[in-house]
């Protein structure tokens, strides 16, 4: 499932940021990169700079990703939770804005809003997990639909509003929106299984025990100033003990938007 979130992203990323997809499917994507991308990702600016500099157009590179594990062994960088390229690629969308707002082409027709929120959930314990959620929440009745990406592969975009078509106007505001989301992330935690978590802690307190005879073991026959000096490296070694192995879960929002789909649209997604 991970790995399919991730294929997900990775068409929806491309697609959104208008690169040609030249093959996607399970666990395979393989994409020209547009030039702001290319900057972006592969760090060479030497090349850009003397193109610039000779009047050509440049020719931007094409990647192919490999998410599945039984595809290991085609042509492709393999990539997952935790590799240098997806995190790049987050960083890139960071350094392109988080938030984006598109409009569907649809046509004559009224357009409802959406807030969409793309999250990473990453569990950080002895291991750490990452899970990436995509909740799309219409702004009108208050729907929360999940998978949002997925359902606008095939959805045709433009930055700009299209000719005779119209906004509606939002009833749910943008905060309320945002607290809701959050409310179900708090419920959506709270209903998964704890066991890396007591795992954790089980961990943390035999690696804590471990400390403190070892400092006891010293203290017994340190001076006071001896004994000041364990004190503050023995309260530091714990510090480190609790960043390092405590369980802690972060929730970041990789990117979002506002999303304006048609009646028809709106209603596919909401099940009517």
């Amino acid at each position: 499932m991970e790995q399919q979130a991730i294929h997900n992203y990775l068409h929806n990323f491309f697609s959104l940021n208008q690169c040609e997809i030249k093959e996607s499917r399970q666990g395979k994507i393989t994409v020209k990169l547009n030039e702001e991308l290319d900057r972006l990702l592969l760090n060479r600016p030497f090349y850009w700079e003397y193109i610039k500099k000779i009047g050509q157009e440049g020719e931007t590179a094409t990647l192919t990703f490999i998410s599945s594990p039984s595809m290991r062994h085609e042509e492709g960088e393999w990539i997952h939770f935790g590799s240098p390229r997806l995190h790049q690629i987050f960083n890139s969308q960071l350094a392109q804005g988080r938030y984006t707002m598109l409009y569907e082409q649809a046509g004559q027709t009224a357009l409802n809003p959406w807030l969409v929120n793309n999250i990473m959930i990453s569990y950080k314990g002895r291991q750490k997990k990452d899970e990436i959620l995509s909740i799309g929440l219409h702004l009108i009745n208050g729907t929360m639909v999940f998978n949002f990406m997925e359902l606008l592969k095939k959805i045709s975009f433009s930055s700009v509003i299209p000719d005779y078509s119209y906004t509606i106007s939002p009833i749910v505001r943008i905060p309320s929106a945002f607290n809701r989301i959050n409310n179900y992330l708090q419920h959506y935690l709270s209903e998964q299984e704890d066991d890396w978590a007591k795992e954790a802690y089980e961990h943390f307190d035999k690696e804590k025990e471990i400390l403190n005879h070892f400092y006891e073991s010293y203290t017994e026959t340190a001076s006071d100033d001896e004994k000041e000096l364990l004190k503050e490296r023995y309260e530091n070694e714990v510090d480190h003990l609790e960043k390092r192995l405590l369980p802690e879960i972060q929730i970041k929002i990789i990117n979002g938007g506002l999303f304006y789909l048609s009646e028809t649209t709106s209603n596919q997604f909401i099940g009517k």
